[in-house]
């Protein structure tokens, strides 16, 4: 009998390793088709020089998800996500499961309501750089899986 509950318990440790390592596979690749569908609406970019509020390259830790929020939201406003290429950046970037949004919580400080830039007041730069820090960004996310 404590054989048997010995085997039972190593098969449900072993489902549970597999399982989170299959999820981490699966972000990884969800996150190299956002890469990709970003780098098709890079090439394709209409207006390069459009010039749009954009988090820094360098935005601290604790504010990441927010500036995600932020992306999502200019490309909306700012670009044509009607677009095939630019609705498919958008969607991808809307449905962020939590999981890969918790990729982005970076924060070490201890402090859980960090003071982030309003999206509004980040200085505009233009369309190319928008989407390089995006670009930035999405890496930061993959890199942290």
């Amino acid at each position: 009998m404590k054989l048997f509950v010995l085997c039972l318990f190593a098969v449900s440790c072993y489902t549970l390793i597999n399982a989170k390592t299959t999820d981490r596979q699966n972000q990884k690749k969800k996150l190299k088709e956002v890469l990709f569908q970003l780098d098709e609406v890079k090439r394709s970019l209409q207006n390069p020089e459009k010039m749009v509020n954009t988090p820094p390259q360098n935005i601290e830790d604790c504010c990441c998800l927010s500036a995600l929020q932020c992306f999502r939201a200019n490309l909306q406003v700012h670009f044509n996500v009607t677009d095939k290429k630019q609705g498919k950046l958008y969607k991808s970037l809307n449905f962020f499961n939590p999981l890969q949004e918790n990729g982005l919580r970076f924060c070490n400080s201890g402090n859980d309501e960090p003071t982030c830039q309003d999206c509004v007041s980040h200085p505009k730069v233009n369309a190319r750089e928008f989407f390089n820090r995006l670009e930035s960004l999405i890496q930061r996310v993959s890199f942290s899986i």
